[in-house]
């Protein structure tokens, strides 16, 4: 048996030439397989150490852990869920621009660390409430793709029945998707609230962009949490632009960790995983300790415009998008963190994009046929666990009944 797999793996690496003295047809494609096949998971480490970027701190003593342990299950867990996200943005923009899915829609692809990292360090009870740039947010929550892309596309197998499009869709602990910049931060410390009144030992999320750090409410917001000590983690998104305004050009101070004054804060590298996993869990642990709130800055990046609206280029150069795509990529971090450790093989996570790619072709498949929601549906939801009530429609003669 070792004799035939160096023999085939011979052929695959002299090329077209053994393939021809081997006398068959797709002799060099049967041999990859034989070789790929025969590589079983104890050729694998089952786990490594790595060395992460260190965290920039404010009014705390120590930080987050430089080094971070990755398992294989653990990285290939992230590779597929970071490669979906991606995925299923690249395939919102294509159905956007084919004018099946119309409307605001945002994008998140470049800034998937930030998600997937998050919610692998948390506990599914804990909470989370974001802005309108949410459907990663929403897969990493429990959401399926089919079910994201149906909202999307206004079908009523969406998440929210077709009712709530690109910027409002929910599950369990997870409230949005929220249209008004900003107006998701009180919120997010009112659901921090509640966790400290019924006495459960969870947290709140509560992310928002560099473009809302300057609003009045946010600081208001923040101060409320530090007299009251809520367990909540204020978390800025800061993709370096607010719609098409550099953060340069719209803010006095960039450096948002430290916007809480009175309230700890650290700055992370949102493109890697690992550092946004152990920021998250510091982060946690600190809020459920007691302490009160955190703040934490994840400098990321988007590649798409602001929403499908914009181009993304008018104030940014397609060099610089480059640039980061080339450098600070998450999942090609990732990737090359997992091959060059033995975690994972090339050809194994190339089998995860194909997977990935069918997932996403038969979700949208789903979403361009699913039905639209019936009219007569526009007022339900309304309220929960209430009688059902008469709702107006656009004029008093028309209405429509409301079922919890």
């Amino acid at each position: 048996m070792r004799k035939m797999l160096l023999a085939a793996l011979s052929r695959v690496l002299q090329g077209p030439a053994a393939a021809a003295a081997a006398g068959r047809t797709g002799a060099v494609s049967e041999a990859s397989r034989v070789v790929v096949a025969s590589r079983n998971y104890a050729d694998f480490a089952s786990e490594a150490t790595f060395e992460i970027k260190k965290c920039d701190l404010h009014r705390l003593e120590e930080g987050p852990s430089t080094t971070a342990v990755m398992t294989r299950e653990e990285g290939l867990h992230y590779y597929k869920t970071m490669q979906t996200i991606r995925r299923m943005e690249l395939k919102s923009d294509q159905l956007y621009k084919q004018k099946i899915i119309r409307g605001f829609c945002h994008l998140y692809d470049g800034q998937e660390a930030c998600c997937v990292g998050l919610e692998v360090a948390i506990k599914p009870t804990d909470h989370v409430i974001t802005a309108y740039r949410a459907h990663g947010f929403t897969y990493a929550r429990g959401v399926p793709v089919r079910e994201i892309l149906a909202e999307l596309t206004g079908r009523k197998g969406g998440c929210v029945k077709g009712k709530g499009g690109s910027m409002h869709m929910y599950t369990k602990n997870f409230y949005g998707g929220n249209g008004i910049v900003g107006a998701q931060v009180p919120l997010g410390a009112g659901i921090a609230l509640a966790c400290k009144y019924f006495g459960k030992n969870e947290v709140c999320f509560t992310l928002y962009g560099d473009g809302a750090a300057n609003q009045g409410q946010i600081f208001e917001t923040y101060n409320m949490a530090a007299l009251w000590k809520l367990p909540c983690v204020f978390i800025c998104e800061n993709n370096r632009y607010g719609m098409g305004t550099s953060v340069e050009r719209a803010a006095a101070s960039t450096d948002y960790y430290k916007r809480g004054d009175f309230i700890p804060g650290l700055r992370v590298d949102g493109m890697d995983i690992l550092c946004v996993r152990e920021a998250t869990k510091f982060a946690a642990d600190y809020c459920r300790s007691g302490k009160g709130p955190i703040l934490m800055e994840l400098q990321t990046y988007r590649y798409h415009g602001h929403s499908m609206s914009d181009p993304g280029i008018s104030y940014r150069t397609r060099e610089e998008i480059q640039e980061v795509r080339s450098k600070s990529d998450p999942i090609t971090l990732l990737k090359d963190r997992m091959v060059n450790n033995n975690l994972a093989s090339i050809e194994e996570l190339k089998e995860i994009d194909v997977a990935v790619r069918k997932e996403i072709e038969e979700a949208a498949q789903f979403a361009t046929t699913d039905p639209e929601p019936p009219l007569e549906e526009l007022g339900n939801h309304i309220y929960f666990n209430e009688p059902p009530f008469e709702v107006r429609g656009p004029n008093q003669w028309i209405r429509y009944k409301s079922v919890s």
